[in-house]
């Protein structure tokens, strides 16, 4: 009896070892490729799978998830002969689980060392001062590079990123001279640019106020003129008014003696003033005969109304 336990115990143990070595779960993304008898024989996708025991056996396990790798920092010479220091991060994927384990020892190494020469090659051809420009260019140059090699890999290259470039102390001292120097250069620039504006501008404001000035005096000297012109004509029609007002009065009935009076009035006046104001006499030299002086200016006034009637 307890023989057959034993029995049943050991055959138990071999199925359960027997299933654990032939039973194979394959998660999501993930490929095993078996082998059987040494050489290949199938790729299990994700699920479940049964080996055949002794024969099969899962010799490699590839995931099929993009995978980052860093790329180790190096020394790289460019064009104008100055080293510098650059590393990086690739980023690749399987594609082809056999080729991925046929075709290489080990794709992550060969994926590394292709891109750090193809990097070094890249910063060759081109100097100092575009390492830092030109960082798109070199990444696709890389890209490409190993791509191309890594087709026979199963491996598909996504993308390659310069992380840092790291130039010799001297260089980054000379690099942040020539910076501060530009910096100056383009603030001497700016302020040159602004006092030339300021100038251009304080002389086009002078300018306009000159024009307005001008305009101004113009406009000013217009009016007046115009002003003067107008008093001018409506002293003249004034005037004329009052000799038209004085020919119509003379010409009435009893104007010709008015006036007479008038103008008598006027010399008598006039000589009262002259003795007023002077110490001087001024005496008439036919101050007996007023009458005969009255009676010539009427004879004017009379040939004044006769010329104003023809």
């Amino acid at each position: 009896m307890n023989e057959s336990l034993v029995m049943v115990a050991i055959i138990a143990a071999v199925v359960i070892i027997l299933f654990l070595k032939t039973a194979r779960v394959v998660p999501q993304k993930s490929e095993f490729v078996v082998e059987r008898l040494g050489k290949y024989h199938s790729t299990l996708g994700a699920g479940f799978h049964i080996l055949i025991p002794f024969l099969d056996r899962v010799s490699y396990r590839r995931s099929l998830k993009e995978e980052v790798m860093d790329i180790p920092s190096q020394i790289c010479i460019t064009r104008d002969n100055v080293s510098v220091e650059v590393d990086g991060v690739i980023y690749l994927m399987v594609i082809d689980s056999k080729l991925s384990s046929y075709g290489i020892e080990n794709y992550k190494i060969g994926a590394t060392q292709l891109a750090q020469t193809s990097l070094r090659s890249a910063i060759g051809k081109i100097d100092l001062d575009k390492t830092f420009e030109e960082r798109d260019s070199i990444n696709q140059q890389v890209v490409e590079a190993v791509d191309e090699a890594a087709q026979n890999w199963g491996v598909k290259v996504l993308r390659y990123e310069i992380k840092d470039i790291t130039p010799p102390n001297s260089v980054m001292a000379a690099m942040e001279g020539q910076m501060k120097a530009e910096r100056e250069k383009r603030a001497a620039i700016s302020i040159s640019e602004g006092d030339r504006q300021s100038r251009i501008n304080r002389a086009e404001g002078a300018r306009q106020e000159a024009i307005a000035l001008s305009e101004g005096e113009k406009m000013k000297r217009i009016n007046e003129a115009e002003g003067r012109a107008k008093e001018i004509e409506l002293f003249a029609e004034a005037t004329a008014q009052g000799v038209r007002t004085v020919a119509e009065a003379l010409a009435e009935r009893g104007g010709l003696a008015a006036a007479n009076l008038r103008i008598a009035e006027r010399y008598i006046q006039e000589f009262g003033n002259i003795a007023k104001e002077s110490n001087t006499l001024v005496i008439p030299s036919d101050l007996s005969d007023v009458s005969g002086m009255v009676a010539s200016l009427t004879t004017v006034l009379e040939t004044v109304k006769h010329k104003k009637g023809e």
